[in-house]
């Protein structure tokens, strides 16, 4: 099946994301006339999620950032991961400064795991996962908007048993948790 756009307008732009509504055009097999009808989509700028993996030989911690979340109305975990408002920014950058930002931390290495899409059935903004290890401590560098975020070390036994819980609901954490989990039996 091909979708072809017809038209696009903008209907709503902040500075973190755009909405479009676009006029489509479906085809019909069998058929030299399309059915038309109307795509919602948001437009948001590039993200990166960022598993921060903290080895101690006995066992293995994540580090997770809690805050409230306003669109379901709950605080929850996540990894930390966010955008900044320019296109032009290296993935790379964007890991390492939202790691800094959210949680102080500070990796000596980051691995890029994969770059999967983010909802998009409605959305169109791609996510960076990133392994960072070696890690070091340092300042937060919070957005106002964070200024409710704690910052939480969990082994990775309890992190999955949240999972399983309902503490982490994020669809990107999650996400990146399974990308990790099939990178690292690649690795091996």
């Amino acid at each position: 099946m091909s979708i072809k756009t017809i038209s696009s307008r903008e209907v709503y732009r902040n500075p973190w994301c755009s909405v479009r509504e676009d006029v489509i055009e479906r085809s019909v097999p069998g058929s030299d006339v399309g059915v038309r009808g109307i795509y919602g989509v948001m437009d948001k700028q590039p993200a990166c999620i960022i598993i921060a993996l903290e080895s101690t030989g006995e066992a293995e911690f994540v580090w997770l950032v809690r805050q409230f979340r306003y669109t379901v109305g709950a605080e929850y975990f996540e990894f930390p991961q966010g955008s900044w408002e320019i296109a032009e920014v290296e993935a790379l950058e964007l890991a390492r400064g939202e790691l800094a930002e959210e949680t102080g931390l500070r990796a000596e290495r980051m691995t890029q795991l994969a770059s999967p899409w983010v909802a998009y059935g409605a959305m169109h903004q791609v996510q960076h996962v990133f392994l960072a290890e070696g890690l070091s401590h340092g300042e937060t560098e919070r957005d106002p908007e964070e200024h409710d975020m704690t910052v939480h070390r969990v082994s990775v036994e309890e992190f999955e048993a949240m999972v399983l819980d309902g503490r982490v609901r994020d669809n990107c954490t999650l996400a990146a948790w399974g990308v990790y989990q099939v990178w690292k039996r690649a690795k091996r």
